[in-house]
């Protein structure tokens, strides 16, 4: 089962600090048994540029909020990528950032991982002024450890890298050692292999168990997309969307994910829900809602079971156009949940705008409210807020029962993490509901 440690140590962003960083390496490598060889530590270190310029034309509440979506964007992007290894997302110090794997993932694949963050961190973040979003744009330096490195001359290695790459100019990854990995799969033939890969089924589905409070009834689970590569090894969707994002395939590979959720969605039981994800770019589309009503009739699953959820990048495109793909969909019983609450500025602004049944809590939003008075605070206050606007709540990201203790407590209607499940194949799944 994959782990995140340790606890949260920055105040800012709610990830492990430098030195709780340094110290879950070191002792990732004092516990790898002698027997099975160098423990296998990938690591990388990403700066993030311009946040200086932002805390001079927005002042520094903002330069502060854009640094937590970033490390939002990371840790999300981790937990996606590396849910089968041990992993580790620090804040190394102003927009500096550490993620370290003990994982043998191979050395593409590491580098693949660093592109695909690279083009996530750089997506627009929103501003609470006149509605304007910024940009950041990250450089980032890999490694690989090898025998006798330790956690700070790993970091004195990415340190000199990160420095290198800053005086080249259109170079955002590096190497330690000066060279980017040998890519056996170009950028374009690993687009082409995906597109491939839609037409003949090879993503694979995957569903995140998710489970009712107070009595941790499965209700239901979020689809989730998995590519397992003959050559670079398994990509998760957050690659597999930037692949799509850069070949403008990003419908094609939505709606490829939506109904093969929606075929295996169709052998469940009559009382499970179904929640997938639709990005800015279906919601773009002016057919959308009609076309994906189709597909859901097609199917044979009933669309009161079905949830579709949408995150903070909807609200930065045109209000009034996301909002007539969403009424469609409303009036033909899909239910609509906001994604990632809490993590952006948009949010609260636009909740009384959109038709929305169902506030996801960002696991952000999750992860300090056994610990920390402050983060139990804003909790309750959005919980509070939900009841007032006949708002259910869906909490993600939930790993200790003290969280799910007090989720229930405040209210919550339902949950997903690693407390009861990782994402499991559709078999795994079936097997779930059918002991359920």
């Amino acid at each position: 089962m994959a782990s995140k440690t340790p606890l949260p140590g920055d105040p800012l962003t709610g990830l492990a600090d430098l030195e709780q960083g340094k110290s879950t390496i070191a002792a990732w490598q004092h516990e790898w048994p002698s027997s099975a060889g160098v423990c296998p530590l990938h690591a990388m270190l990403i700066a993030v540029g311009r946040i200086e310029t932002v805390n001079i034309a927005y002042g520094e509440h903002t330069g502060d909020a854009a640094l937590i979506e970033i490390a939002r964007r990371i840790d999300h992007f981790a937990a996606d990528e590396l849910e089968s290894a041990a992993w580790v997302v620090a804040r190394v110090g102003g927009g500096t950032f550490l993620v370290v794997a003990r994982d043998r993932c191979s050395r593409e694949r590491w580098q693949w991982f660093a592109e695909a963050l690279a083009d996530a961190i750089a997506m627009p973040i929103a501003t609470p002024i006149d509605d304007n979003s910024v940009r950041l744009w990250p450089r980032i330096a890999l490694m690989r450890a090898v025998s006798g490195d330790t956690p700070d001359m790993i970091l004195d290695q990415l340190a000199d890298a990160l420095h290198r790459a800053r005086e080249e100019r259109g170079r955002r990854v590096v190497w330690v050692s000066g060279e980017l990995a040998h890519v056996a799969v170009s950028n374009q033939q690993l687009e082409a292999d995906m597109l491939a890969a839609i037409d003949r089924g090879e993503i694979e589905i995957v569903f995140q168990p998710q489970y009712a409070l107070p009595d941790d009834a499965l209700i239901g689970a979020e689809a989730l997309a998995r590519w397992q590569h003959p050559e670079i090894g398994r990509l998760g969707a957050n690659t597999l969307f930037t692949l799509a994002e850069r070949t403008d395939h990003v419908a094609q590979l939505s709606r490829h994910i939506a109904e093969r959720a929606l075929a295996e969605a169709s052998r469940w039981s009559a009382d499970l829900r179904l929640s997938i994800n639709v990005t800015p770019s279906d919601l773009a589309a002016g057919s959308f809602a009609t076309e994906f009503l189709q597909m859901v009739e097609r199917s044979g699953f009933p669309a009161d079971r079905l949830t579709i959820e949408i995150t903070e990048q909807v609200l930065l495109a045109e209000l009034e156009q996301v909002t007539r793909a969403l009424r469609p969909l409303k009036e033909g019983g899909i239910s609509v949940a906001l994604d990632d609450f809490g993590a952006g500025y948009s949010n609260f602004r636009y909740l009384k705008i959109l038709p929305i049944d169902m506030l996801k809590l960002d696991r952000s939003m999750v992860e300090g409210i056994a610990d920390d008075e402050r983060d139990l605070a804003v909790l309750r206050g959005i919980t509070a807020m939900a009841r007032a606007l006949g708002l259910g709540i869906v909490a993600e990201g939930v790993e200790q029962d003290m969280q799910r203790t007090i989720l229930q407590r405040e209210g919550a209607a339902y949950y997903q993490g690693f407390l009861r499940s990782l994402p499991v194949s559709t078999e795994e799944f079936r097997k779930l509901a059918d002991a359920a």
